[in-house]
């Protein structure tokens, strides 16, 4: 299927075509390697953590201050 063919399908398709994709994908994540990358960003995200320099906040929190960024 072509992504013009995607671009298509209503929003429902979507999804189904979304969740089942990510449901192969997550029975088979054993045999995933994360990248290098994201290995050295988590354990910047751990270093930050740590010294006090990153401000943690619940989901709900997040998504508020997220939303009136691109209001």
């Amino acid at each position: 299927m072509s992504l013009a063919e995607l671009r298509k399908l209503p929003r429902d398709e979507k999804l189904k075509i979304i969740e089942t994709l990510w449901s192969d994908l997550a029975a088979d994540d054993g045999n995933f390697d994360s990248p290098k990358w994201h290995a050295e960003e988590l354990q910047k995200t751990e270093a930050d953590l740590a010294a006090g320099q990153v401000e943690i906040l619940d989901w709900d929190a997040a998504k508020h201050k997220l939303r009136k960024q691109f209001e």
